[in-house]
């Protein structure tokens, strides 16, 4: 994270960044796994475009430090070499960041810092992820790049599905929110609204504040319009990059609007079988927090507890196996789960981890609607489920 954070932030995690690094923790390893070792000579390109200071105060790691431990364990554990850029235009940030990257250095970790713009080193770190898998981590606090700079990325310079591209990146609701109230006042800063034209591909985002700020807009219409512009944002980044994209929503605590979306986008099943999986294991971790700091500030009792996960997935099962008998009956075929993964979690994506689906697949089973049970299979998203027919 780069322009526009506060003096304390680098103090402690802020709960949206606890939920962000336990999502990339969880993320990261498994897509440098899952494409390292199938890459030529083994390597995976990494850029972490608005890095910060690299690690908190307290000791704990920010985005950067996460990427150079994966690296790390990559070299170490594998033979995989995860080469990392770091960019961040704050000259005391940058300064504190090449600390924490000239110590992974020292142990053979490869790994980049430079001072400035991520637009400025974006294209030569495509060029050298040429024949290798790249991973784009774009986290400024305020506007991310224009959506024609990421379209140009993913869809010209990166359209294949091998070397895979994958992206995560922030979209800041709370700029979205001050920006629609330029497009409500007669005042409005045109240039700010110009530069989110260039974010969002186009001026279409003004039209949604334009009808709140109608005079027959209902209560909340301005609020709606936030959520309704960062939909929009990601129907047209799938749309233009032809890739799947998912968008995360990520508070303070349970009780307030998002304060920005990360949004998700790859090529492949399987990256959204296991990010949908990373976010429901990190939303969980993120309820703990929270919990245990209203517990240390004597608000716990206050609040309605967090769900319970166990409940949550009691309730998805069902619903998951619904989706997966739908499945089957429209394609009369054997079913992998993994190429199917957003029509089986449905609203449940994200929310529930992977184990919920072979619960789903035992369920029909026990109800004689496939002769399969997932039995034998290591991993939950490899099991193929067979229609009922197949049984005789």
């Amino acid at each position: 994270m780069s322009s526009g954070t506060g003096g304390d932030y680098w103090k402690d995690k802020a709960l949206p960044s606890v939920f962000k690094h336990e999502l990339l923790k969880r993320y990261l390893p498994q897509f440098g796994g899952m494409t390292g070792s199938q890459s030529q000579d083994k390597r995976v390109v990494y850029l972490d475009g608005y890095a910060g200071e690299g690690r908190y105060e307290n000791g704990e790691p920010a985005s950067a430090e996460i990427a150079l431990r994966v690296a790390s364990y990559f070299r170490a554990r594998h033979g995989i070499t995860m080469e990392c850029f770091f960019t961040e235009a704050q000259q005391k940030s940058f300064e504190r960041l090449n600390q924490v990257v000239e110590h992974y250095q020292a142990s053979k970790v490869v790994a980049h810092a430079s001072r400035g713009e991520v637009d400025t080193v974006l294209d030569s770190v495509v060029q050298r992820a040429a024949r290798a898998p790249l991973f784009l981590f774009l986290d400024p606090c305020g506007l991310v790049l224009p959506q024609r700079r990421l379209v140009d990325v993913l869809a010209r310079q990166r359209p294949q599905k091998k070397p895979p591209t994958e992206l995560l990146m922030n979209f800041s609701m709370m700029a979205v929110w001050r920006l629609g109230g330029h497009v409500r006042s007669p005042n409005g800063n045109e240039r700010s609204l110009q530069r989110f034209d260039d974010v969002c591909g186009g001026p279409w985002w003004r039209e949604y504040f334009a009808e709140a700020a109608a005079p027959t807009a209902k209560e909340g219409a301005a609020e709606d319009a936030i959520e309704a512009v960062a939909a929009e944002y990601s129907r047209l980044l799938a749309q233009r990059t032809g890739m799947f994209v998912q968008s995360v929503p990520v508070s303070h605590d349970a009780h307030k609007r998002a304060v920005y979306r990360l949004v998700f986008a790859t090529r492949s099943q399987y990256g959204l079988w296991v990010f949908g999986d990373s976010v429901a294991r990190a939303r969980d971790e993120w309820w703990k927090t929270l919990d245990a700091r209203e517990e240390s500030e004597g608000k716990l009792a206050l609040w309605p507890m967090r769900p319970d996960p166990k409940e949550i997935a009691l309730g998805a099962i069902p619903k998951i196996a619904d989706n997966l008998e739908k499945v089957l009956l429209r394609s009369r075929q054997p079913v992998k789960l993994v190429d199917h993964t957003l029509e089986i979690f449905g609203d449940f994506y994200g929310q529930v981890t992977e184990p919920a689906a072979r619960q789903a697949v035992q369920r029909l089973h026990k109800q004689g609607k496939t002769p399969s049970d997932g039995a034998g299979v290591k991993r939950t998203r490899e099991i193929t489920v067979h229609p009922r027919s197949a049984a005789a």
